[in-house]
């Protein structure tokens, strides 16, 4: 029997997914006598009655309209090369990005020469995937003001197929911190976006960037708790999304943040967050 749709399953080689015949396998599974069994270890995923598994161990693959998070790690011609942990670079090219103030306009040669200025290697940036090349690379934009440069934060990294796909992947979360849930496995966990934008916007336009770094009340506790709740949920293979951290983060409300990677505290945490 095939488990429920709204949660994570995760298999082993071997592993029995379903004894309905009336799906269909997909990659990452066999068919033995009238059952489907997993080849590799992976999430089950299940589009329609095709059934597939998308292997542990594996780099983002990426799809178009995907929500990001990566490293500048190049700035070159006319465009930035970019880390999201997939198997090639990512490339986010100069006219795909706001220029400052919301300008639309045809790129110069002046502002070619300002790139640096906009980013630079080791920034982090929120974006989404534009289009995917021949060869599998991504290209990225950040043409929304939710997009753009991350301060305030920390950045963690968790396998890719553990990040739910949801129809929102930023949140303005109730313990006072912004969560963006990159798709590629990137996670970010920052200062909470100011009043007077959609909720999950992250803008990164002057005026909003001035008021995130003017902000100096961040509690940096409550970051560090929501990152050792992330970690929590990694070590036990749960979904991420924004409940499920929720639930780990109210569920680690009793242990300091130190404690909460040990093992004991792990599977009490979990224990809550499998309840969902």
């Amino acid at each position: 029997m095939l488990v429920a749709d709204h949660r994570l399953h995760v298999v082993t080689p071997g592993e029995m997914i379903t004894s309905d015949t009336g799906f269909m396998r997909g990659h990452g599974t066999y068919v033995e006598g009238e059952t489907i069994k997993a080849a590799v270890a992976g999430s089950v995923e299940r589009v329609n009655k095709l059934i597939c598994v998308r292997p542990v161990r594996s780099r983002y693959g990426g799809e178009i309209g995907d929500v990001v998070v990566g490293r500048i790690i190049e700035v070159g011609q006319k465009r930035w090369k970019v880390d999201t942990f997939s198997r090639l670079d990512s490339v986010l090219m100069l006219s795909s990005v706001n220029l400052p103030g919301g300008i639309l306009r045809r790129r110069s040669a002046e502002d070619e020469l300002m790139m640096r200025s906009y980013f630079k290697e080791g920034d982090l940036i929120s974006a989404e995937v534009q289009s995917v090349f021949s060869d599998g690379s991504l290209s990225l934009h950040t043409r929304s003001m939710k997009y753009g440069k991350l301060r305030q934060g920390c950045l963690v990294a968790v396998p890719p197929f553990l990040v739910k796909r949801r129809k929102t992947h930023f949140h303005n979360l109730p313990c006072g911190a912004s969560l963006i849930l990159g798709n590629n496995g990137y996670i970010w966990i920052g200062a909470l976006a100011t009043e007077g934008h959609d909720d999950g916007d992250i803008s990164n336009s002057e005026t909003m960037e001035t008021d995130m770094v003017a902000n100096n009340d961040v509690n940096h506790e409550v970051i560090a708790r929501l990152r050792n709740c992330v970690l929590a949920l990694t070590d036990q293979k749960l979904p991420l999304y924004d409940t499920s951290i929720l639930y780990a983060y109210d569920a680690s409300a009793g242990h300091p943040v130190k404690d909460l990677l040990k093992p004991e505290i792990i599977e009490e945490i979990t224990s809550h967050v499998r309840q969902l």
